[in-house]
């Protein structure tokens, strides 16, 4: 299956445009959105954006409805009113309500969930260590079996710096990684939350976070994203959007 790769919104709607194009074209079979719909540098006394952009991801959700979608840690901290960098006070009930429309607009067994199984690639918003996968699956030797027990998660297990949505692997040194990741040797992690300049593969991680932004508003990364292909692990790159 080739999966495109929806990184951090980070309150730009015209991203998910950008998805439906490429989805019309046939350049992909369907997309995980890897979270982090909201919040953005200087954005938090804009409204309007928090609110066209929820509208817009829930209009995206009920057009392309096996689209996954991931929990970043943005999204989580309005869920369960912890403030972080960026966090709107202002902008609260428009993101849970947003929220509410959203789910609303997906099927069950599509709602937002914290990391996403494919064949043998692993979608969510941070990465996934091995010592987490380890505390907290009955059994870190089955893929499905430690996705569906972290999944289950709440927020005294997932608010902390190396839960799914805050681990940051591409900061852990090269030669660690086989003991930190999770399953290391055998799936192909892909995750936004950190921004990078271009979509880029290191060990098993697959960094996508291309469209964030410096705190002067310019952009950071190319504006690309990914195309992964969940049985070869095969990685294709979109166009870059205007």
């Amino acid at each position: 299956m080739k999966v495109l790769v929806i990184p951090d919104v980070h309150l730009k709607p015209e991203i998910f445009d950008h998805a439906d194009s490429i989805l019309n074209r046939g350049d992909a079979d369907c997309a995980v959105v890897l979270g982090d719909l909201v919040d953005d540098w200087g954005k938090d006394k804009d409204l309007a954006l928090y609110s066209e952009t929820m509208k817009r991801a829930a209009k995206f959700a009920a057009k392309h409805p096996d689209t996954r979608w991931c929990l970043g840690n943005h999204d989580c901290s309005y869920m369960w009113r912890r403030l972080e960098t960026g966090y709107s006070p202002d902008a609260e009930q428009v993101v849970i309500a947003g929220f509410s429309d959203l789910y609303g607009a997906l099927p069950d067994e599509r709602r937002p969930r914290y990391m996403w199984l494919i064949d043998d690639v692993l979608f969510c918003h941070g990465g996934l260590a091995r010592f987490f996968a380890a505390e907290h699956s009955p059994d870190m030797n089955d893929a499905q079996a430690t996705v569906d027990a972290i999944n289950k998660l709440g927020m005294s297990d997932m608010w902390t710096n190396l839960s799914p949505i805050w681990l940051r692997p591409q900061y852990i040194q090269p030669e660690l990684r086989h003991q930190t990741l999770y399953m290391e040797d055998s799936l192909l992690q892909v995750v936004g939350h950190t921004p990078v300049t271009e979509i880029s593969k290191s060990g098993n991680i697959l960094s996508c976070d291309t469209f964030s932004t410096c705190r002067d508003g310019s952009p950071y990364g190319n504006r690309t994203m990914a195309i992964a292909n969940t049985m070869t692990h095969e990685i294709y790159v979109s166009d870059t959007m205007n």
